[in-house]
């Protein structure tokens, strides 16, 4: 049985200003979708149409810019919605008080689905066109959030046996093993997710089939990794045994599912 260790949340103190871990992780996270969105210029049909550049470095900022706008003002507002509607209905001025905590991923998402749409009217590109552009670049910032998970001691497991070897108790959730769901998280809606799709961008696809696989894979993903996750104290189990978070996955795994095949049968291939 493992002790989550003692990390302190403040990476450097310079006086007033303190800098948390959970913000470099943002930042890691950023880095990366330039660092990989860089590289997905080099991808067809990215790179060249008709011997002309498609997307350049200018684009891969911009939708960086309005993508971390979509996942903040997201974020924040579905966090408000799904998990405590009542509450900040009643207390308006603290859906601001994003200090405090409380983003819901698939709250970002939907700030991000409405970014692209924003990016793909304002240059002229076509929507599915940027949702596959973006989608592979997506999962390592969200294995990156889920380190800031970890080292904040957050988003904590479900009790475990005592003899699961990696079983951890952590600080606030009583003295009793729990599965450490963050690097479940971070294993598999990140680092794996982010390896099957970036294969599967690769080879020649339907337009919008990348877009597609992103929401597959994570609903999937995340709707394994619920079973081993804490439910919202306030929330609980839900209905058929589910979690929040799972019932948010199934219109993830539906619409994925349903986007595969209007793709494959109203596109062509393009890509390599």
């Amino acid at each position: 049985m493992l002790i989550h260790p003692q990390i302190n949340p403040v990476a450097l103190q310079l006086g007033p200003l303190a800098v948390h871990w959970y913000g470099l992780t943002y930042l890691a996270a950023f880095g990366l979708f330039m660092f990989l969105g860089t590289r997905r210029l080099r991808h067809e049909p990215f790179a060249l149409i008709k011997g002309e550049s498609a997307w350049s470095q200018k684009d891969v900022e911009d939708i960086l810019f309005m993508g971390v706008m979509g996942v903040v003002l997201g974020g924040r507002i579905g966090y408000c919605l799904f998990y405590k509607p009542v509450y900040y209905l009643n207390h308006p001025l603290e859906i601001f008080a994003v200090w405090a905590g409380g983003m819901a991923f698939h709250g970002g998402l939907i700030g991000v689905i409405v970014a692209m749409l924003w990016f793909a009217r304002s240059r002229g590109k076509p929507w599915l066109q940027v949702a596959d552009f973006v989608a592979p670049c997506v999962p390592t910032g969200l294995a990156a959030g889920r380190v800031g998970n970890f080292i904040n001691g957050e988003l904590w497991g479900r009790v475990c046996s005592p003899d699961l070897p990696w079983g951890m108790v952590f600080r606030g959730a009583g003295d009793l093993p729990r599965h450490p769901s963050q690097v479940y998280q971070f294993l598999l809606e990140g680092l794996l997710l982010f390896v099957l799709l970036w294969l599967y961008a690769r080879k020649p696809r339907h337009q919008g089939q990348v877009a597609a696989a992103f929401l597959i894979g994570y609903g999937a993903f995340r709707f394994i990794a619920e079973f081993f996750r804490e439910p919202d104290a306030h929330l609980g189990i839900l209905s058929m045994g589910l979690s929040m978070g799972q019932w948010l996955c199934v219109p993830m795994l539906i619409g994925g599912i349903g986007l595969w095949w209007l793709a494959q049968r109203w596109s062509e291939p393009v890509g390599k």
